[in-house]
C-alpha cells in the first residue's frame, strides 16, 4: 500500500515537473554559472592536497543544487494549500509517509537530473573524475535533497505563509553554504573557521565528495559523510512525516 500511494503522489509530481521545462533547466543555471565564471579562475591552483581545482569545486556545486533547491521546495505546498489541494488529500486515504515521501523522491530525481547536466558540462571544460566517484555523487544529491526537501515541507506546513518561509529558509541556507566549503575547501581558511565548520553537517558530505572524486572510497571522510547523509535523512523524513500527519496534510 505504501508503495503505491507514494508511486501515485511522486507520478502527480513527476508530470507537473515534466510539464514546465523552464523549471528543470532553470534550476541548474546558478550552479552552472558557478562552473562557467568561477570555475576557470581557479584553474591550477593547489586548492587541496589531492585532485585539481575542478574535482574540488564541481563535487560543492552538486551538494549546492540540493542545498539551494530542496531547501525552498516547501513554497510548493503553501501554494497547493491556498489552491485547496491540501485539503482534498486530507479526505483521501493515502498514508501521510507517501505523501512525503512521494514528493521528496520526485525531488530527488530533478535534482539528480540537474546533477547530471552540470557533470556533462563540467566534463567539458575539464573535469576528469572516476565514473564511481561521479556515481556516488549523484547519489548524495539525492540524500540530500531527500532530507532538506523533507525539512521544507515540514516547516511550510507549519509557517503556512511565504513572508514567513522564505527568510526562515535563508537563515538556514546562507551560515550552511557559507560554513560547508562549497566553493572552497575549507581548510583554506584560519584554523577557528575550519574548526567550526565541522559542526556544519554538509561539510562532511562534501568532503566525501570531494574524495570520491579522487578515487578516494575508503577514507574517514567518506564514512562521516556517508554517516551524516544517511542519518540526517532519516531524521528529515520521520520530522516531515510527523509534520504531515500532526497538520492533517
Amino acid at each position: 500500500m505504501l508503495l503505491q500511494d507514494t508511486a501515485l503522489i511522486f507520478g502527480r509530481y513527476a508530470r507537473q515537473t515534466l510539464r514546465s521545462k523552464f523549471h528543470i533547466v532553470f534550476g541548474v543555471l546558478m550552479p552552472l554559472l558557478y562552473l562557467l565564471f568561477f570555475g576557470p579562475l581557479l584553474t591550477g591552483l593547489p586548492l587541496a592536497s589531492t585532485g585539481d581545482s575542478w574535482q574540488v569545486l564541481v563535487p560543492g556545486l552538486l551538494l549546492q543544487l540540493s542545498l539551494f533547491g530542496a531547501s525552498f521546495a516547501g513554497f510548493a505546498i503553501i501554494v497547493e494549500q491556498g489552491q485547496g489541494v491540501v485539503e482534498r488529500m486530507r479526505v483521501t486515504p493515502v498514508s501521510r509517509l507517501a505523501l512525503l515521501l512521494g514528493r521528496v523522491l520526485r525531488d530527488a530525481a530533478l535534482f539528480v537530473f540537474q546533477a547530471v547536466l552540470l557533470v556533462l558540462a563540467a566534463l567539458v571544460m575539464g573535469l576528469r573524475a572516476p565514473l564511481a566517484g561521479i556515481l556516488i555523487g549523484w547519489v548524495f544529491v539525492a540524500l540530500l535533497a531527500v532530507s532538506l526537501a523533507s525539512l521544507s515541507y515540514s516547516l511550510a506546513l507549519r509557517v503556512r505563509t511565504p513572508h514567513e518561509f522564505g527568510p526562515a529558509v535563508n537563515a538556514f541556507v546562507m551560515p550552511s553554504m557559507l560554513l560547508s566549503g562549497l566553493m572552497l575547501p575549507m581548510t583554506l581558511g584560519p584554523g577557528w573557521l575550519d574548526g567550526l565548520s565541522h559542526a556544519m553537517p554538509f561539510r562532511h558530505l562534501v568532503d566525501a565528495v570531494r574524495d570520491a572524486y579522487v578515487g578516494a572510497y575508503t577514507t574517514d571522510s567518506m564514512l562521516y559523510g556517508v554517516l551524516v547523509a544517511i542519518g540526517f535523512a532519516v531524521l528529515a523524513v520521520t520530522v516531515g512525516t510527523r509534520a504531515f500527519r500532526t497538520t492533517g496534510a
